[in-house]
């Protein structure tokens, strides 16, 4: 699975300009099978879709379906995108604790090799804010089984674990610098996987239409299905206690 993360800022680039076909084309350049987005819409009621619907299925995406009361594509700006030949079920929605709203959206895609949970999500600002939030995800993420993947804005800039607990077996990878995508010097953005999955590639994009999307640069990465020893060596972190 070829997946990307990316915090898209609502599709406001670094010319202050809110362009959604640029986000498209972007992720198109990246050549995804699945993109976690977040801050995906307006964020204020009614939270209309920062990225058009009927654009989405233009350049070829399908939208993980989750609020069908509102407009909004995701849960707390986070939205799941999936291109053909992948499905979505078993789609859940997380409220998170903190000071301001913020939540994720977790759902089971399934491809070529079958089934992975994934997880996007977006952490507050405030560390103690994140403490929490992940502290209410860690049992979440363990139930999700060894083949699953949490990735997203964690707003976390230190280089190590502390205060982003994982459930064990479960490994962080190499953070690379994602913000501000005009000169990237933290890594907000991250991903983890469970045992039964290993990254082989990660990367930080920067090229064509990504550089002037957003104020973050989003993370590809090739995730495949292995032996829970192989998932753990491709870590550089400890894994918590």
């Amino acid at each position: 699975m070829r997946l990307v993360s990316w915090n898209i800022r609502k599709a406001v680039g670094l010319d202050w300009r809110r362009d959604p076909a640029r986000i498209l084309r972007a992720l198109d350049e990246m050549g995804a099978d699945v993109a976690l987005l977040q801050e995906a819409d307006r964020r204020m009621p009614p939270r209309r879709p920062a990225l058009p619907p009927a654009l989405v299925a233009e350049h070829g995406w399908a939208a993980v379906g989750t609020h069908p009361d509102t407009p909004s594509t995701g849960h707390h700006g986070n939205a799941i995108l999936l291109r053909p030949g992948w499905t979505a079920r078993a789609v859940q929605l997380i409220d998170l604790p903190g000071t301001e709203p913020r939540g994720a959206v977790a759902a089971v895609v399934e491809g070529p090799d079958g089934p992975v949970s994934v997880v996007c999500a977006h952490l507050g600002l405030r560390r103690r804010d994140r403490i929490a939030q992940m502290a209410m995800l860690r049992p979440q993420l363990a139930g999700l089984g060894p083949r699953a993947l949490l990735a997203g804005d964690t707003n976390e800039w230190r280089r190590g674990p502390a205060g982003l607990p994982l459930p064990p077996g479960w490994a962080w990878h190499v953070p690379l610098p994602t913000f501000h995508a005009a000169r990237p010097f933290l890594a907000l953005d991250r991903l983890a996987t469970g045992p039964d999955l290993a990254v082989t590639d990660l990367r930080v994009s920067r090229t064509g239409s990504v550089a002037r999307a957003s104020d973050h640069l989003p993370l590809l990465a090739e995730v495949m299905v292995c032996r829970a020893d192989r998932a753990r060596g491709s870590s550089m972190f400890p894994l918590d206690p």
